[in-house]
């Protein structure tokens, strides 16, 4: 039987299971209070499930801090730890270098934690195999192999009806990957996904969480998987021909997925991917840390997440092997962290300040705050769930609470997310959560009004991954791009178009959109050393790698003779270059090279950094973070599984809001005003190795405010930040736009001038040895690399070129592939079903 018949045995059921259940309350004027499936929660806010609650939120701005403070609250686990995640790595390094860090790998930590009697249980996506790298079920074998403590759901189950059905979709998909999902059949996509329950299984669980103790939460966009951690900083090379101890990013953790995508996970050591060649692909993002009443409401949604599981998967299978969770119960701290009757905060914060400080070796009083105690932030949890992830009726409350926050805005909302697809109206089907509805609205009272007002958006010039976007395999991404354009700024019903059309003669005025792109120079190896050692740089590296994925490390043979040759090197190369774009750091011209002079040019790389952030900031006075995209798949609540929170803490700081005395929040302004430090190069080089006390879990965020850098950001619509923004995002976009002929560009608004200024200049990622070789002979340069006929000085010009840099905030192109028609068609019309997976 083929596989088409296989197809057409399943059609009768396709429609019945494929539904058309919407529930799309996110659009003005259509409250929950209108539908029976919310009457439980209608007077919570937001209609979330969950009552208003209360705690003490801590920030961490990118991976480097977040995974720290995450090891510091794993070594102190007592009794529990709870994870939900899209995808958990059990390799990966909390802190970095792993050379100086092997117990902090995250399955040696749970590991210990199991051992000591901690009880850990584990809820991670279960992937469609053909569709994605994730490996969840090595995720799973691999922890629960660890100890009888670690036990680990996967869902959902994506099971076709018919064993010979399932097998015969296995086979026919071998081969299928995330980039080839716009190209088939949307019976072919239901039929991959499989069903439950009269539904198919397209949408993932893509929450983020880790409870323990019932102390202290975390949460936001970081999963506990490779390709996330990364410093302020962004460092983009990790060669080390001086010191292979050095490597920050071990294995596949050194990832550009617009070069070469995961694959086979579970032998996470084997990175196809030539860091003497290529840069890693930088990643943005932002957690929190959460203690007090809040935990407990994040605990139950996690019991139940895991009895809805269990109660579908495990009745009557492995039968003893997993259990039924208790909803928390806490009356205070337990035994072992905390003296009896010490203040349960003060306490926390106490002991990990403590911690931290003999850590670092400094004893020292902490800096006063500039206003009084927090007394806790007031925290709304929210979620989107449904049938299919929690076994409840639809709740789309991360969306409703990103309508009323806009709404009711009164200066400015900053957003930072990896996707922005949305709606203003219901002619942009099939787009349904009308959060750009929302953002009209409020510009255009600001407009009438007179008032002052600002949207900030901030999210990646490429939202997935590919090299070449004119390729085969980047017919999805362009899909998502086109969405996302025809939210922005096309099509007919887009945002700025909608608000011209109300009267709003120059909506940049009022709302603009940006990206984040980094640049680094790869070390040189050095032939000298591998002359002197007999081995390779990249042999030497590789069993590096392999080394610290055996149970006890130590380095194999080609390792250490490469460490003995290298330890003789008088002045090595500086192993990467992203400090000189920082606050105070070196001027890049200064930056030693110790390798061939001819080789430096091509050892500039530059490449997006890749926002993978989902925040929302306003006034300075309210957050929304979690793990929700501004999409469809995570705001309408029955398609991907999401938690978020909204914090108001009232800890005042007085500042000023366009050039008015102003009382913001403490929690709100240090976070948004860290991110705009970070995007403008107003913060210092942060190296992995050197903590400070944003990196514990407890303690309330140390900020330097009043600094000269923090008073360049402080008010955020004053004429002089603004200026400092804008002019610092068109700077940085013209230098990156000669160096490195980065696409998207605005520059580029036809394929035939794609072909120009890409296709023509750069080697592609896969292209074949003996095309590759050609386009060599004909001047080309390998993708991302500098384009060396734009600099006929040679490499002094360049790092002249490139010492302008400050921070990485670039102009989102906004005319990339205007005068093309349907920048995702190329001869493949997508379908209903496909749509709605990209949207």
């Amino acid at each position: 039987m083929g596989f088409g018949d296989l197809l057409r045995r399943m059609g009768d059921g396709i429609d019945e299971l494929f539904g058309e259940e919407k529930h799309s309350h996110t659009h003005i004027g259509h409250g929950c209070h209108d539908d029976d499936s919310h009457a439980d929660y209608r007077h919570n806010r937001y209609c979330s499930f969950a009552p208003q609650s209360s705690g003490h939120p801590k920030w961490y701005v990118d991976g480097a801090s977040y995974f720290w403070a995450v090891s510091m609250a794993l070594e102190e686990a007592r009794d529990y730890i709870y994870i939900l995640d899209w995808w958990l790595s059990p390799e990966l390094y909390l802190r970095r270098p792993p050379a100086k860090n092997e117990q902090y790998r995250l399955d040696r930590m749970l590991q210990a934690a199991a051992q000591r009697g901690v009880k850990i249980n584990v809820i991670v996506y279960k992937e469609v195999a053909q569709a994605l790298t994730l490996d969840s079920a090595h995720t799973k074998h691999a922890l629960e192999a660890l100890h009888p403590n670690i036990r680990v759901f996967r869902h959902p189950d994506h099971v076709p009806r018919g064993n010979e059905i399932l097998s015969g979709i296995v086979e026919g998909f071998q081969n299928l990957r995330t980039a080839d999902l716009a190209k088939v059949s949307g019976d072919t996509l239901k039929a991959l996904y499989g069903g439950t329950d009269d539904m198919v299984l397209f949408w993932a669980h893509h929450e983020k969480l880790c409870l323990i103790d019932g102390r202290i939460a975390f949460m936001g966009g970081l999963d506990m998987c490779f390709g996330r951690y990364d410093t302020s900083s962004h460092p983009i090379a990790d060669a080390h021909p001086g010191n292979l101890d050095d490597i920050v990013f071990p294995g596949q953790d050194y990832n550009n997925a617009r070069v070469f995508d995961f694959e086979d996970v579970q032998k996470w050591e084997n990175n196809k991917l030539d860091r003497t060649k290529n840069s890693r692909m930088g990643w943005s993002d932002i957690s929190i840390s959460l203690s007090g009443p809040i935990v407990d409401s994040l605990a139950i949604h996690f019991v139940d997440r895991w009895n809805y599981i269990f109660d579908d998967k495990y009745t009557n299978r492995d039968v003893g092997k997993y259990f039924r969770l208790e909803k928390p119960n806490h009356g205070g701290p337990s035994e072992g962290l905390l003296d009896e009757g010490e203040d349960f905060f003060g306490g926390l914060h106490h002991h990990f300040s403590k911690r931290y400080h003999r850590f670092v070796g400094d004893e020292e009083e902490e800096p006063e705050r500039p206003f009084g105690p927090n007394d806790g932030a007031h925290i709304q949890l929210l979620r989107s769930s449904s049938e299919w992830s929690s076994g409840l009726k639809t709740e789309h409350s991360i969306a409703n609470a990103y309508i009323q926050i806009i709404t009711q805005a009164k200066h400015f909302v900053y957003i930072e997310n990896q996707f922005f697809i949305t709606a203003t109206s219901d002619a942009q089907k099939p787009v349904n959560n009308k959060i750009g509805r929302a953002i009209v609205d409020r510009i255009v009272r600001a407009h009438q009004s007179r008032e002052e007002f600002q949207v900030i958006v901030l999210m990646p010039a490429v939202p997935a991954f590919a090299g070449d976007l004119q390729g085969e395999g980047a017919l999805g991404t362009r899909a998502i791009m086109e969405f996302q354009y025809n939210s922005i700024c096309r099509g007919g019903h887009s945002i700025l178009e909608t608000l011209a059309r109300s009267g709003v003669p120059d909506p940049s005025r009022y709302i603009n959109f940006y990206n984040l792109r980094t640049y680094d120079r790869i070390a040189a190896v050095l032939p000298t050393v591998e002359a002197a050692s007999g081995v390779r740089y990249e042999d030497a590296r590789r069993d590096f790698d392999e080394s610290y994925s055996a149970p006890d490390p130590s380095g194999g043979d080609e390792y250490h003779r490469y460490q003995s040759a290298a330890s003789h090197l008088p002045a090595p190369t500086w192993d990467s270059v992203a400090a000189c774009a920082t606050l105070s750091g070196p001027p890049l011209p200064s930056a030693p090279w110790t390798g061939p002079p001819e080789a430096e040019i091509d050892a500039f790389v530059s490449e997006q950094l890749y926002i993978h952030s989902k925040v929302l900031i306003a006034d300075d006075q309210i957050v929304l973070i979690g793990s929700a995209n501004l999409n469809d798949r995570s705001q309408l609540g029955n398609h991907d599984s999401e938690i978020a929170v909204v914090i108001e803490d009232p800890t005042p700081v007085r500042t000023t809001m366009a050039g008015r005395p102003y009382t913001a929040s403490a929690f709100a302004t240090s976070l948004r005003r860290q991110l705009f430090r970070r995007h403008l190069g107003l913060l210092p080089h942060q190296p992995p190795d050197r903590p400070d006390a944003n990196w514990t879990p407890a303690d309330p965020n140390h900020y330097d405010w009043s600094s000269p850098p923090d008073l360049l950001v402080a008010d955020p619509l004053s004429q002089d930040f603004l200026t400092l923004w804008r002019t610092t995002a068109s700077h940085n976009t013209a230098l990156f736009h000669r160096a490195f002929h980065p696409v998207p560009n605005d520059a580029v608004r036809t394929w035939a001038e794609y072909d120009a200024f890409f296709t023509n200049v750069f080697v592609a990622p896969g292209t074949e040895a003996a095309a590759a070789a050609e386009g060599y002979s004909k001047g080309k340069v390998d993708y991302g690399h500098v384009v060396r006929s734009e600099f006929p000085g040679g490499v002094g010009e360049v790092k002249e070129w490139l010492g302008g840099v400050r921070g990485s905030l670039v102009e989102m192109p906004l005319r990339f592939l205007e005068g093309v028609g349907d920048i995702a068609v190329e001869g493949v019309a997508l379908n209903r079903v496909t749509q709605e997976l990209y949207t």
